[in-house]
């Protein structure tokens, strides 16, 4: 009897776990360890997706593109964008993280990847982000829309205004979350993708959330599983979105960072987890061992001369340089400075007076400006008068 109940109650309890994983975790499967990047016969990569790009973070350097700039439906990767403006409008003040959003019924009934939010509940802005960050939550992604603009058109609108902004030429946003079963044309590229993955980046707040693992909301009640497999399995990973749809297939938008170079790998249209995942990593392994950031710091030149000035000298400074190159070229890094010895004032703050040109092995990898720090007057008559005047009295 006792065997019979047991095996009713699991009977009743197995279908209940599989529906809350499915449900909350659609990105986390198992997934293989095992990944390899391939190569064709002029020594170039072959990648198993549709599009993909990977850039250097600080510099916005592509390292590798493949149908980079194709229009694809983009899945969940859509809501970069969404957190993107969501960030802004923290650090603008117009909303805090600490503010309550109510949940509308619009909200409520998204479907695909959510939280289960139930109209009229209420939830902090934290809260509401952690959700979409970390668990791809459709509902709270359009409550934050809604919390921000009053609808989520109104924001579907703000954000093609600031994809246009920072030159994404190849997107469309139909709706905050990526939901694609009725969109006519919500769609985006790679390239697209890492810049509005670029710029999310710059809140540093929201790599805290995506590099988390685990977490809870709802007073611990509720429980939160990244969909991003590579923030737990790949060293470095920091985040940042992941995505699948039917038309979509499986997409990410990872980043990482090692030995002071960040990296965006986008990855379009793979067939499966496994796949995507995999190219991921293994993109993101060939970034870091075949590039690395060169750094310079800016700094000070000596006092300059100043001829008919209110000075006799005058200070001059140039801004840090960074680039990426091929680790193998890091060490043939040298400098030049090329600048004037004396100067005639008038002279403006910020006025160039040379340049400090970096190159590698006899190629030039980039310039900076040396300019001015402060201003400088021309002697009056008067001034020019006394002068002379007191260098005759000592005489």
């Amino acid at each position: 009897m006792k065997i019979k109940l047991l095996a009713l109650f699991m009977a009743i309890l197995l279908p209940l776990l599989l529906l809350h994983t499915s449900a909350n975790a659609s990105e986390s499967s198992p997934e293989s360890d095992t990944y390899t990047l391939e190569t064709v016969e002029d020594g170039s990569l072959s990648l198993n997706c549709v599009s993909a790009l990977l850039m250097e973070a600080s510099t916005g350097t592509v390292l590798y593109e493949q149908n980079a700039d194709e229009m694809l439906p983009p899945a969940s990767v859509t809501k970069v964008m969404t957190l993107l403006l969501v960030m802004e409008a923290i650090d603008s003040g117009a909303i805090k993280l600490d503010d309550t959003v109510t949940v509308s019924a619009n909200a409520a009934s998204m479907g695909g990847s959510q939280v289960f939010l139930k109209e009229g509940e209420q939830m902090s802005v934290e809260d509401m982000l952690k959700c979409v960050v970390i668990a791809s939550a459709n509902d709270a992604a359009v409550a934050l829309a809604e919390h921000i603009c009053g609808n989520e058109s109104t924001f579907v609108a703000r954000m093609n205004e600031r994809a246009k902004e920072l030159g994404m030429v190849n997107t469309v946003f139909e709706n905050t979350n990526g939901l694609d079963d009725t969109a006519v044309s919500h769609l985006t590229s790679a390239r697209d993708i890492a810049i509005m993955s670029r710029e999310l980046i710059k809140h540093e707040k929201i790599l805290e959330y995506s590099s988390i693992w685990m977490d809870t909301v709802r007073n611990g009640e509720f429980g939160l599983t990244n969909t991003n497999r590579l923030v737990r399995f790949y060293k470095g990973c920091t985040g940042l979105k992941t995505g699948s749809t039917a038309k979509a297939g499986f997409c990410i938008s990872a980043t990482a960072e090692r030995e002071g170079m960040s990296l965006i790998c986008v990855i379009m249209g793979a067939e499966s987890r496994d796949i995507r995942n995999a190219q991921a990593t293994a993109l993101l392994d060939w970034g870091f061992a075949s590039y690395a950031l060169y750094h310079a710091d800016g700094g000070d030149t000596q006092p300059i001369s100043v001829r008919g000035g209110q000075k006799n000298k005058v200070n001059a400074s140039y801004p840090e340089f960074s680039c990426i190159l091929p680790k193998s070229e890091i060490s043939a890094v040298k400098s030049d400075i090329s600048m004037q010895t004396e100067l005639t004032a008038p002279i403006k703050n910020g006025d160039e007076i040379g340049r400090v040109t970096y190159s590698c092995n006899g190629k030039t990898i980039g310039e900076v400006a040396i300019t001015v720090a402060e201003d400088v007057e021309r002697l009056t008559f008067w001034q020019i008068f006394l002068r002379m005047l007191s260098i005759y009295t000592l005489k």
